[in-house]
This record gives C-alpha cells, structure tokens and sequence, in this order.
C-alpha cells in the first residue's frame, strides 16, 4: 500500500506530490505562463489537432463546454501536438487562428508540444505518471490527439479520458466539480 497525503488520498509511489499549478507553460506566443493562475478552477487539459477526424467534434464540444462553464470557474487548456499522423502541422499562429475562427473557440491554446517521448513537456510526463492508461508497456503514452485530463481546483488529477470520449460525456462530472 503507498503512502497517503495529510489529506488521505492515496498517491502514487511513481508521483512527487506536486499539482498542475506548480508547472510553467508557454503561451502560443512564447511567453511562460504560470498555471498557478488556474488555482481554483476546474481544468480540461487537452492535446489538440487541427486535421484529425476527431477534430470536429472536440473543437466544438469543448466549445459548449467553456462558453457554458466558464464563468462558473470552468477552463479548458489546450496543447497542440504534432506527434499523432503530423496532424497538427501549422504554427502557433495558424493553430489559434483556425481553432479561433473555424470553431470560435476562446479557451487558451498553448505552445505546440510533445505528449510523449524523450522531449515531452513536464506537465504532460505528470499528468501521465498521475493517471495512467490501460494497456502494455506503453500504458502511460498518450495513443492520440484529444486525450483529457480533468483537475479539481486544487490541481489534483481526477481521471483521465481517451481520445474517443465527447466532450460533452463529462459535462456530469465538470458541474459536479463546480458545484453546480
């Protein structure tokens, strides 16, 4: 049995006792942005593509999502990745631009990043070691574009959904989180 937080929650051995709000990103401009400022609210941590079949559906789902929620302390924030059939091509720019103008999304986009592999970014290696996957050796590797990610306010990791999963399949838990 692994140790326990002074809250009780179990943690995994594999874990340092961290939250997401102690990592630094980049914004799609290039400047860090400290997820500290998401303390309080729940997070959809997402890695985006704009050329998957998955696409259509995730942009505008999380869409609905982030225009329902966000002002009852709700945030999506979303990581490009090119590492899934090259299907994230574009700059930083052209990847807010389409996702801004094609779907009106107005949640973050970050910096263009690795998932997996030896240059993956921190937080995606956190949130991966905090809720793994299912199968093989590879369990923890993110398989494909729109993996999710739900935190709690307190930067705690809650549960982790496929690439397959709607959007709008969570929208139970997220009002449960907030509250509402």
């Amino acid at each position: 049995m692994g140790a326990s937080n002074s809250s009780g929650k179990l943690l995994n051995p594999h874990v340092a006792e961290k939250s997401i709000h102690e990592f630094t990103v980049k914004d799609n401009q290039g400047r860090d942005v400290d997820l500290k400022c998401y303390k309080g609210k729940i997070l959809l941590i997402i890695n985006v593509a704009s050329q998957c079949g998955l696409t259509e559906t995730n942009y505008s789902e999380l869409t609905e999502l982030y225009d329902k929620y966000r002002q009852k302390g709700f945030e999506v924030l979303a990581f490009p990745s090119n590492q899934f059939g090259n299907q994230e091509p574009g700059s930083n720019e052209q990847i807010k631009e389409f996702a801004c103008s094609r779907y009106k999304a107005e949640f973050p986009i970050f910096d263009k990043i690795d998932v997996n592999g030896p240059n993956q970014a921190p937080l995606y290696k956190y949130l991966k070691a905090s809720k793994g996957g299912i199968l093989g050796a590879l369990r923890d590797n993110i398989k494909w574009n729109f993996a999710k990610f739900l935190i709690d306010r307190d930067g705690t990791v809650i549960e982790r959904f496929s690439p397959t999963t709607s959007p709008l399949k969570l929208e139970k838990q997220i009002k449960k989180l907030l509250g509402v």
